[in-house]
């Protein structure tokens, strides 16, 4: 698996997006947080990103 971001500047974005998320959620991320509490966070990632490339197609009319 490549974990390669080609985007410059999308470290950023990614990492902002992640601490917005964890805020909404009432998570603290850190050593000391669970990995189910980090779980949380990172599925409400995926499951934002997903949206919006789904939403970037339909735009296109894919």
């Amino acid at each position: 698996m490549n974990n390669k971001l080609n985007v410059a500047g999308s470290k950023q974005v990614l990492d902002t997006m992640k601490y917005e998320i964890a805020r909404e959620l009432g998570v603290t991320l850190g050593p000391d947080t669970t990995s189910r509490a980090n779980g949380t966070v990172g599925g409400e990632m995926t499951k934002r990103l997903v949206n919006l490339g789904l939403q970037s197609m339909n735009a296109k009319n894919y």
